[in-house]
């Protein structure tokens, strides 16, 4: 045994995700389909160039109306 070696350890964190996926097998899975749902889209690269093609560039200063006071 090496003087270095160390007990095994393992965090609070690690002992929970472990023994809630030994509770829930299908949690990985069920993780998957959520970030299929919400992240992994398609992108049309047409509208988005339409899209940033039709920005209309903001002023410096977005609260002025454009009259100068008298």
């Amino acid at each position: 045994m090496s003087i270095f070696a160390r007990p095994h350890y393992t965090s609070d964190a690690t002992d929970f995700i472990a023994k809630l996926k030994a509770d829930k097998p299908t949690l990985e899975q069920e993780q998957r389909q959520g970030r299929a749902l919400l992240w992994d889209k398609q992108i049309d690269r047409k509208f988005q160039a339409d899209a940033q093609a039709a920005q209309v560039a903001q002023k410096p200063y977005v609260y002025q109306t454009g009259t100068q006071p008298s």
